[in-house]
C-alpha cells in the first residue's frame, strides 16, 4: 500500500515561498506519478502541478507558471513543490495524490492521497 506525507506549510507573508515536500512510501517515484492539488474550504481540489514517473513536470495551472515549480528525488522517494510569490488567494490546504505511471488531470484517477498540510499567506 502506497503511503504519502506532505510536509513544510505553515504560516509566510505575502511575496514570500515556501517549499511542500511529500514524502512516498511502498512505491518507487520511477514508476510513480505524484501531484499536488490544493483546497479551500467550499471549493473543489484545484490540481496545480504533476510530474510523471519519467520526470516530465505538468504544470496544469498556467496562471501558476513559474510561480510554483515540482520536482523529485527518486533516491529519496520525495516530491517537492516550490511556491514562490505567494498571496493570500494561495491559502489552502496543498495535497499530494499519487498514480502509477503517468499524470491525469481528474483528482477522481489518483487513489493514493496524503493527508495535507496547511499553507496561509497571511501579514
Amino acid at each position: 500500500q502506497t503511503q504519502l506525507v506532505e510536509s513544510g506549510g505553515g504560516l509566510v507573508r505575502p511575496g514570500g515561498s515556501l517549499r511542500l515536500s511529500c514524502a512516498v512510501s511502498g512505491s518507487t517515484l520511477d514508476q510513480y506519478a505524484v501531484a499536488w492539488f490544493r483546497q479551500v474550504p467550499g471549493r473543489e481540489r484545484e490540481l496545480i502541478a504533476c510530474i510523471n514517473d519519467n520526470g516530465l513536470n505538468e504544470n496544469y495551472r498556467n496562471s501558476m507558471r513559474g510561480l510554483f515549480s515540482i520536482s523529485k528525488d527518486n533516491a529519496e522517494s520525495t516530491v517537492w513543490l516550490r511556491l514562490s510569490q505567494l498571496e493570500p488567494e494561495d491559502t489552502a490546504v496543498y495535497y499530494c495524490a499519487g498514480r502509477p505511471r503517468f499524470c491525469l488531470g481528474d483528482a477522481k484517477k489518483y487513489p493514493d492521497w496524503g493527508r495535507g498540510t496547511q499553507v496561509t499567506v497571511s501579514t
